[in-house]
């Protein structure tokens, strides 16, 4: 059955005036690290202890509430100056526990119309996160899933347990596309030390790419993730093969959709006083081009409102977090949410 969207973004808001002259459907695909998103339970085998209220962090109900309320708030103004509301069609998600709490957070009041659907696989990592898929239905209809696992070894030869990837195909507004959901191993220990993991994560996405591509050389694949690794580093430019020149891409190269918002000096995140972008949306190159008569990448954006920034101190202007050590800020997530329009037209557009 075809799905029909009847959201229409203004178009003064998001396209050039040519393209105003006419009416375009368009999707917002989105990525979000969601800091933390616990339960407050203590799960046997998961290394979860600082998330219980007994824990150094004190997470009781009442801040898991909080938590809730914050970033279905967030969610829920994703895309809104470009004219979208009610939250993202898909939305790829990291650091949340388990299932349930994104069950809590589908049925919030700022999110139950959109009537999210969940895809979530329990990986092997730790601390117990894991990657997922959110998708209203309205857009999205899902027809496969997966979850790929990045194995691992340490200098001993020892597993180190990490998140798995997520693949996800389905039928969006009538057209098959593929999500590829990650969140990569991070740099806790040193960045050079850390680096093969993130490169091998890479390529891990890199061959499920591959797959897809090999059924369908024409298939409409997102990468996205928090990679942990900005967009000119080497587990993106050299394994994944993403590169920032939409239009000079090489045989076999994607586009890192993120990589023009990097060069102006854009960032997802903030560390000792460093810009990163380790958040990002990676695309095949069928979704290029201006022949609209099927979905094509318009515009990426980061989505930086300023009530997700801190207002003041010495972190003026960074994301405004959950927790600062174990010390409560009622914000949002230390990562700010991703996102991209893609867009089509009945009719060409100039």
């Amino acid at each position: 059955m075809r799905v029909r969207i009847s959201i229409i973004i203004l178009l003064s808001a998001c396209l050039s005036a040519a393209e105003a002259q006419q009416q375009v459907r368009a999707g917002l695909i989105a990525f979000y690290n969601l800091e933390n998103l616990f339960d407050t339970l203590d799960t046997e085998g998961v290394l979860d202890e600082e998330f219980t209220p007994e824990g150094p962090n004190k997470w009781t109900g009442s801040r898991y509430l909080e938590k809730l309320d914050n970033m279905a708030l967030a969610i829920s103004r994703i895309g809104e100056d470009d004219g979208w509301s009610g939250g993202p069609a898909v939305l790829g998600v990291s650091e949340i526990e388990n299932r349930s709490v994104l069950e809590d957070l589908a049925v919030h009041p700022l999110l139950k119309d959109s009537n999210y659907q969940i895809v979530h696989y329990d990986s092997p990592d730790r601390r117990g996160v894991d990657v997922a898929l959110m998708y209203r239905p309205r857009f999205f209809m899902v027809t496969a899933s997966a979850s790929p696992s990045l194995d691992l070894v340490n200098e001993e030869g020892e597993p180190v347990y990490t998140r798995d990837q997520l693949v996800v195909s389905g039928i969006f507004d009538g057209e098959p596309m593929h999500f590829i959901i990650g969140h990569w191993p991070s740099r806790s220990g040193g960045e050079l030390t850390t680096r093969p993991r993130r490169i091998a994560a890479a390529q891990l996405s890199r061959r499920l790419v591959d797959s897809l591509l090999n059924l369908d050389g024409n298939a409409k694949i997102f990468v996205m993730g928090d990679l942990n690794d900005d967009p000119v580093d080497e587990s993106l430019k050299n394994h994944l093969r993403a590169s920032g020149k939409p239009d000079r891409l090489r045989e076999g190269e994607l586009f890192n959709t993120m990589f023009p918002l990097f060069r102006k000096g854009i960032g997802s995140l903030y560390y000792r006083d460093g810009v990163n972008l380790f958040d990002q949306i990676v695309i095949t190159p069928s979704l290029l081009g201006s022949d609209y008569s099927s979905y094509r990448f318009h515009h990426a954006r980061v989505f930086n409102a300023s009530f997700l920034l801190q207002k003041d101190g010495q972190y003026k202007g960074y994301p405004l977090r959950s927790f600062v050590g174990t010390v409560w800020q009622g914000g949002y997530s230390d990562h700010f949410p991703v996102y991209v329009i893609i867009v089509k037209s009945n009719s060409p557009i100039n």
